[in-house]
């Protein structure tokens, strides 16, 4: 700790170390051999304490440090021929306590592994619920929270709020939250399953398939766990898998959807919509359609919320393919563009997770690997993905942004209907 506050700009706000290190050399070596030691533009300013960082001078803008790494780059590459890349970085707040399992030195596939003692929830957690899957969690306060698909012993499906102190020992309520109209009035659905947790500005959203005669998005708010206020359905029957973006991008929220069918529906592209203000949801555009990469060549769907990187949105969605035995259900990786996310700018041709393990295979619904939320630390890159598997447990796994934005890119595969604005 000493050290790092001997030789790093520790006493201005930045994102840490802006560049990764070259083969054979150091960013911050070759920063200061181009003579930009304490260059600056506007409020960012090229650290004179360690050239590797970018630092805030006060009210430096987005613009100032972009403007600031853009001419880093091109003078290094034109004084010694080495481009500098950006670290990839996520843009959000620390996580204390953030749930964590080291993985393998080396991996086959994608740089995703499952948490040793999987299933973190199992089969009947709740007193008359069978079963909890596909469900989403968060930070709240220096604890977590969660909203639960509990499968009632009847058939039926609620969501159940859930609570814990590590993000991975869950307590339930009892009870299935209770939601009210916007006078306080009970308003609960028919059914609901398959809920996210988004936090945008000092609203929690919770978003949850539900009947509106035929599948269709419900959506609920609250501001502290005690009450929950239900909202406008976003959207007309037939729609599912309804994902908030965590922020408003240029003035307005952001959802992803998947328009289907009442069944189990045999087709599925993601699509976006834009809203001012929750109630009126429009500028729809097409974000991505299946692929013909086995599996998520019968559909595709939303997954956990998008988490905002300086790569992009980094998208965790689940793709299914059609077999003699059924679907098959795996996780799938994309970036979508910061300002225009219905622009894919890479997409992972391979899966990063797929039905291996026994309680991904054996279950009510076999063959589901099913994202529903993430968990991911801003300070250190490390992310927690929860998912759903066969309809019957909470698997977590792991990995980190810089790993799984660089598998990404190096196996993305994008085609037309991903680069193009998704407006015909």
């Amino acid at each position: 700790k000493e050290k790092r506050i001997t030789k790093q700009p520790l006493e201005y706000p930045s994102a840490g170390s802006t560049f990764k290190r070259p083969e054979g050399y150091f960013a911050g070596k070759l920063i200061q051999d181009a003579g930009l030691r304490g260059f600056q533009v506007g409020g960012a300013q090229v650290s004179e304490k360690h050239c590797g960082f970018v630092v805030n001078k006060g009210e430096a803008t987005a613009k100032d440090i972009l403007d600031l790494m853009f001419i880093v780059k091109s003078t290094v590459n034109g004084k010694f021929g080495i481009m500098l890349e950006e670290e990839v970085k996520i843009i959000g707040e620390a996580v204390k306590n953030m749930p964590w399992q080291e993985g393998p030195a080396e991996f086959s596939g994608a740089p995703v592994w499952r948490y040793s003692e999987n299933p973190i929830i199992g089969r009947n957690p709740v007193k008359e619920v069978a079963r909890i899957f596909n469900s989403a969690v968060m930070p709240y306060g220096d604890e977590f929270i969660g909203v639960f698909r509990g499968e009632q012993t009847n058939g039926i499906p609620y969501i159940y709020l859930g609570r814990s102190k590590d993000a991975i020992h869950w307590n339930f309520d009892e009870n299935k939250i209770q939601f009210v109209d916007e006078e306080g009035k009970p308003f609960m659905p028919v059914y609901a399953y398959d809920p996210r947790l988004v936090k945008v500005e000092d609203t929690y959203y919770i978003i949850w398939c539900q009947d509106f005669y035929g599948a269709a998005i419900g959506m609920a708010k609250t501001k502290d766990f005690e009450t929950f206020v239900r909202m406008e359905n976003p959207f007309l029957p037939f729609n599912r898998n309804a994902v908030l973006f965590p922020r408003k991008i240029n003035g307005n929220f952001v959802m992803l959807s998947r328009p289907s069918d009442s069944g189990h529906t045999p087709f599925g592209d993601i699509f976006l919509s834009e809203s001012p203000d929750m109630l009126y949801w429009g500028k729809h555009r097409h974000v991505m359609s299946k692929s013909p990469e086995w599996w998520e060549s019968l559909k595709i769907g939303g997954g956990a919320a998008p988490i905002e990187t300086n790569e992009g949105w980094l998208l965790f969605y689940h793709g299914v393919s059609g077999t003699c035995n059924g679907y098959v259900y795996s996780i799938g990786g994309a970036i979508l563009d910061k300002e225009n996310p219905s622009i894919v700018k890479y997409r992972c041709q391979n899966f990063l997770l797929t039905p291996e393990e026994w309680y991904e295979e054996r279950g009510f619904v076999p063959n589901v690997t099913f994202p529903c939320a993430t968990i991911h630390d801003a300070e250190t890159g490390k992310i927690a993905i929860y998912y759903g598997a066969a309809d019957t447990y909470v698997g977590l796994a792991f990995t980190t942004v810089d790993l799984i934005v660089d598998y990404i890119k190096k196996n993305s595969v994008v085609r037309e209907s991903d680069t193009e604005i998704g407006r015909r």
